[in-house]
């Protein structure tokens, strides 16, 4: 078995990391998560890009666990605020020391695109994830999937900004997706369907993809 610690502790990227994963195949991983570690501190999440922002808490994961890190940053990019909130989509509408709130998130964005059209609204989710070994080694892959912001929320699966990413392709938002379809079309879907070879090359010593 493999150990694989996922540097979040965030619930439901967890459970969508081992939901991909086994539907992948993969079942030779024993996933571990930062609620293993209570001792563990998070570094500064300061990259200017996902790339970068992955890349960090892998790093630092992997070299406190002592094996290999998984980590993603992801977030939405609209095109109308200028790929706005982007690396800050979390804390899009925090104050300073405050620490997110999807609700908050969603109605600053909302306001932003008040009274623009459907062809004004295009966004994009994007995931970047990073593997490390403890040896400060990393490596990344990415995913993106395109949509629309809709004008209200709909749905009650998923998280973040899931409820207002609306998909022309389906004719639903994001979070009106079950589990099974949204991470087959999702960015951290396909961003970890990537990752998961990527952490097999990365335990055997092989060099591939990109270094944040």
């Amino acid at each position: 078995m493999l150990d694989v610690v996922v540097a979040t502790a965030n619930r439901h990227k967890i459970k969508e990391i081992k939901e991909i994963a086994a539907a992948a195949g993969y079942t030779d991983i024993r996933w571990h998560d930062l609620s293993e570690f209570p001792a563990y501190r998070p570094p500064e999440e300061n990259g200017s890009t996902f790339a970068e922002n992955a890349g960090i808490k892998a790093k630092a994961a992997a070299a406190y666990c002592g094996c290999l890190a998984l980590a993603d940053d992801s977030g939405l990019a609209v095109d109308a605020l200028d790929g706005a909130p982007g690396v800050l989509s979390a804390r899009f509408a925090a104050a300073q020391g405050e620490d997110h709130n999807d609700r908050a998130n969603n109605d600053k964005l909302l306001s932003l695109l008040r009274g623009l059209p459907a062809e004004a609204r295009g966004a994009a989710f994007h995931c970047v994830a990073a593997v490390a070994r403890p040896d400060g080694f990393c490596r990344w892959v990415e995913g993106s999937c395109p949509g629309v912001i809709a004008e209200a929320a709909a749905g009650s699966s998923g998280f973040g900004y899931d409820p207002l990413f609306y998909l022309p392709q389906f004719g639903c938002t994001m979070a009106e997706l079950d589990e099974a379809g949204k991470n087959r079309i999702s960015h951290r879907g396909q961003a970890m369907r990537l990752a998961l070879p990527l952490l097999l090359a990365v335990a055997r010593g092989e060099e591939t993809a990109d270094a944040p």
